[in-house]
């Protein structure tokens, strides 16, 4: 074998037979739903604390038109604006059937939300890191886009998100992450290399959000609230108070109403 099969006869410059909006046609048949336009801003949250917050609170409402077979959307309001969140979207590959769903469906900004482990400090976690690339160590990048080290973030919505968290006070960076597929292989060899790379962080979507972005011609901005080291302390993947979600959502409303002139 010379080429593996994940970088094989992929053909990425070519469309795909089999499209979001067919899948969603089908799925709207078969439960009787209406076609309905998700918000214009979408939120990714792989770990659920966010959706679970706003559900407890009752600030959360199912979105009854969203005909995904694989997840719920709900939506809330954050400072004026209606906005829709996925939760435990996790991984790559899942991240970007559900990102073009959403896209599918009428959504004009996504933004992924995920904890993430340190690997260069950029401070004391928890903290924001507005990711600006990220390091192409999964496989669903490589159906979108041909090899490359990196996939890279949109420049104008990096720099309007982290000039929005400055603004507002909170504590945040702008840098690399490492996307990786295997949470539990994440070797120390592994982790020396993404740290002379200068990588701040590893998570699990980034990569592959970010080239199907450039692929499809849509914004997405991927953010890591860097939590933990990676088991390696005592009272570790702390997140903060509630869980994190106050301070993520007060970043996330920052963050939305700086890059809203970009939409």
């Amino acid at each position: 074998m010379v080429i593996p099969p994940i970088l094989d006869k992929k053909h990425t410059s070519m469309p795909s037979e089999f499209v979001p909006a067919a899948l969603l046609r089908e799925a709207r048949r078969q439960k009787g739903l209406d076609t309905l336009q998700v918000p214009a801003v979408c939120i990714l949250d792989p770990d659920g604390d966010l959706v679970r917050q706003l559900r407890q609170s009752g600030m959360a409402k199912p979105f009854a038109g969203w005909p995904c077979y694989h997840t719920e959307l709900d939506t809330f309001a954050l400072d004026g604006h209606r906005v829709g969140i996925v939760g435990r979207v996790v991984g790559a590959s899942f991240a970007v059937l559900v990102a073009e769903e959403l896209f599918a469906s009428g959504c004009q900004l996504l933004i992924s939300l995920t904890s993430e482990g340190q690997i260069v400090p950029a401070g004391r976690p928890p903290y924001f890191v507005v990711i600006d690339r990220s390091l192409r160590d999964e496989g669903t990048s490589y159906h979108y886009a041909p090899p490359s080290e990196f996939a890279e973030a949109d420049p104008t919505l990096v720099k309007k998100a982290a000039t929005a968290l400055t603004e507002g006070g909170l504590h945040g960076v702008v840098g690399a992450t490492w996307t990786a597929d295997a949470p539990f292989r994440e070797t120390a060899q592994a982790i020396d290399a993404a740290r002379t790379k200068g990588i701040l962080a590893v998570e699990m979507e980034a990569a592959a959000l970010y080239t199907f972005a450039h692929s499809a011609g849509v914004k997405v901005l991927c953010l890591a609230h860097v939590t933990n080291t990676m088991g390696q302390g005592g009272d570790d993947f702390e997140k903060g108070e509630a869980d994190g979600t106050r301070e993520a959502l007060a970043a996330l409303a920052l963050i939305i109403a700086g890059v809203q002139g970009s939409l």
